[in-house]
């Protein structure tokens, strides 16, 4: 007998509390081994659909199953008269263009959920001043175009008579595959058509698309790890966009792009997956630019490979540097490598050694972000080199004046025989530039590359060069809080005709998509001219309007922080399911004692990036990327906090100024977009001007 989990199941049972839960999945286990329930207590419901069951996990949950023949389907789970209700608006069908299983909402329960939804003060400004007249997004498209994107028949009218404003809470109503495809559709967007009929498998549970909404649970280990880690749609299964993407055979660099939740490091899993698949002898390395995104993204490859382990063995998971200094290593064992702060020792020493006229600070800036990332030991190389990015030009007279300094520090590290993180990744590149030098991967699978730097790009183009299908880079221009922008193409990476842009957001509801977006420009380019458009991100979810509170003093906002946080708890937000991020590590005292007075156990994220069951994870903004969470509290957002004063005292002119903002709208929106369900921003004393932004 078929025994098969339902993604609106899993949704539904992360909803309950731990010891629900744990009730609930008692249950699970004993209908798995006995599916006819035999001293379970089963009750045959009364709804539209006749092969709905309920089981009693207590006193007052059900969990919702559809019975029929050999086969089990586990549909809902809720409390007594939620569950009824659940049972009573859907039907399991078989769409009659697709041929997929779908479990479809009974459309005359839910016409009145048409509703406007949050809409951006700016957009509201211009309804109102009658410059923009609401539309009907669907109402071009005729019926039968509809229906092959599984769109379920009895929703045809609703959805072509719907606004925009109104769509997005319809669609919420609908299998997951028909509002993917119905967000594209609204903007213009003609998706991947799915599988139809008559192309399609006889069991209607192995077409593609119920691949991703029904789960085939053949071992009772299977259905402990599927309930012990609630069913990650997201890690195991891919959108048509997403596993096009994937698959695709690419004759040189390849990128892909999207805003926060779309699923860009699921892609870029996937696809180091694929290249061990269809290539069994090769060995593919799976990057990031830090230790902490690096460890996110071996626990998540473990979870995609849990039934395929012998996969894993074939696919190196480390940070850059890690991987460079290792390689490195193995040859040149007792190379000794000078941090930053004894390389600005050696900096100022040369400098009191030359007749000068620049500060510190601008030698600084250029042996970090110049001299040393692109390793220019000779005048000539510093005339010669492009300052594409650096927002300051300097004259040649102004160089030379500069390269004795920079000169002394280069003899200084030679003579010693010290390296910098960058002559490092100079020193691999050049070996494996030479066409005898092998190199220990065949292909390289590079997550959040808006951040990686110019050495480390130019050590991954030695690594496979220009090899079809050699390198492919995954990340978000909008999400660059750590490196100055620089052309690829100057270092012979160039993704130009091979970058595609995801746009459906899977994690982050459209209000807090919508605010965060304000933070950013709708279009962002890098300096080779590839351009990433924002502006037709679609989420899949509504959710509340976020939060965004002033307050007098720290006290007054840590209060309040403290009372937003046990609303939720109160609401059924368990607190590992909480963040509160700050800007520094200088404002973690007020996430903590916002925490603490919630009468909650504060955990300051590690560079390991681990939460912790029972405690609410405080951490800096710079830790946040590739974190989830159902509510975020971003606090301590004052105007002498973010932007960073520090970073602005810092800059050169006001030509850097630009570069501090840019990144530090970055930082905020990342913070801001980790979460999913709820959204709080908050201040004490004068407001960050972001906060402005934010409003509309």
């Amino acid at each position: 007998m078929d025994f098969r989990i339902a993604d609106t199941f899993t949704d539904a049972l992360a909803k309950l509390s731990n010891k629900e839960q744990k009730s609930i999945k008692i249950t699970l286990m004993d209908l798995q081994l006995d599916p006819t329930g035999n001293g379970l207590r089963l009750h045959k419901l009364n709804a539209r659909d006749k092969h709905f069951w309920s089981v009693s996990a207590n006193m007052d949950l059900r969990i919702i199953i559809h019975r029929d023949g050999n086969s089990t389907l586990v549909c809902y789970v809720d409390h007594h008269d939620d569950a009824y209700a659940w049972a009573n608006n859907r039907k399991l069908e078989v769409h009659p263009s697709t041929g997929a299983a779908q479990l479809v909402e009974i459309s005359e329960v839910s016409r009145e959920v048409i509703v406007p939804i949050y809409i951006n003060k700016r957009v509201e400004r211009e309804i109102t001043e009658g410059h923009r007249q609401p539309r009907k997004p669907l109402a071009i498209y005729a019926d039968e175009f509809l229906l092959r994107y599984g769109v379920p028949e009895t929703w045809l009218q609703q959805l072509k008579e719907a606004t925009e404003d109104q769509l997005l809470n319809l669609i919420e109503h609908l299998p997951g595959e028909a509002v993917e495809a119905l967000l594209d559709l609204a903007i213009g967007t003609i998706p991947p058509e799915p599988v139809q009929k008559e192309n399609a498998p006889a069991d209607p549970f192995e077409h593609p698309d119920a691949l991703r909404r029904f789960r085939l649970i053949e071992s009772r280990e299977e259905l402990e790890a599927a309930l012990d880690a609630p069913w990650d749609k997201w890690t195991i299964f891919l959108h048509p966009s997403q596993r096009e993407l994937v698959a695709k055979d690419y004759s040189g660099p390849a990128r892909v792009s999207g805003s926060a939740g779309t699923g860009k490091t699921v892609v870029a899993l996937h696809r180091a997956v694929h290249l061990v698949r269809a290539n069994p002898e090769a060995i593919v390395l799976l990057t990031t630019f830090s230790d902490a995104l690096a460890n996110a993204l071996r626990k998540s490859l473990n979870r995609l490979l849990q039934h395929e382990p012998v996969l894993g063995e074939r696919i190196t998971i480390q940070a850059l540097d890690a991987v460079a200094n290792r390689i490195f290593r193995a040859r040149t064992q007792d190379a000794k490598m000078v941090d930053e702060q004894s390389q600005n020792e050696l900096l100022l020493a040369a400098a009191e050694q030359t007749d000068h006229d620049f500060t510190i600070a601008f030698l600084k800036n250029e042996w970090h972000n110049v001299v040393n990332p692109w390793q220019l030991k000779t005048l000539k190389d510093y005339l010669d080199v492009k300052r594409i990015g650096r927002r300051t030009a300097l004259p040649q007279s102004r160089r030379e004046k500069a390269w004795p300094i920079f000169a002394t520090v280069f003899a200084e590290l030679e003579k010693q025989g010290w390296y910098t993180q960058a002559s490092i990744f100079q020193a691999l590149s050049d070996r494996y530039a030479h066409p005898k030098e092998l190199s220990p991967y065949d292909y390289v699978v590079v997550d959040e590359a808006q951040d990686i730097s110019v050495p480390q790009l130019r050590f991954l183009a030695s690594l496979v060069g220009s090899k079809p299908n050699g390198l492919f880079f995954s990340g978000d221009l909008g999400q660059r809080i750590f490196q100055a922008p620089f052309s690829w193409s100057a270092l012979g990476v160039s993704v130009r005709g091979r970058a595609a842009t995801l746009r459906i957001n899977y994690r982050t509801s459209h209000q807090i998509r919508s605010q965060a977006d304000l933070l950013l420009s709708p279009e962002v380019a890098d300096l080779d001219g590839n351009t990433e458009t924002r502006n037709n991100t679609q989420s899949v979810f509504n959710g509340p309007v976020p939060t965004i509170k002033v307050f007098g003093t720290p006290e007054e906002e840590w209060n309040a922080v403290a009372d937003w946080i046990s609303t939720r708890i109160a609401a059924g937000v368990s607190p590992e399911e909480i963040a509160v991020f700050v800007r520094s590590a200088a404002e973690l005292n007020r996430a903590h004692l916002a925490v603490e007075a919630a009468d909650q156990t504060a955990c300051e994220l590690d560079e390991k990036l681990n939460t912790k069951i029972n405690c609410v994870t405080i951490s800096t903004m710079h830790l946040a990327k590739g974190l989830e969470f159902k509510a975020v509290a971003v606090m301590a957002c004052d105007e002498d906090v973010i932007p960073s004063p520090e970073r602005i005292e810092n800059v050169l002119d006001m030509a850097q100024i630009e570069e501090v903002y840019e990144t530090e709208r970055h930082l905020l929106y990342v913070a801001c977009t980790r979460a999913r369900d709820f959204l709080w921003i908050s201040c004490a004393g004068g407001a960050s001007e972001f906060l402005g932004d934010l409003n509309g």
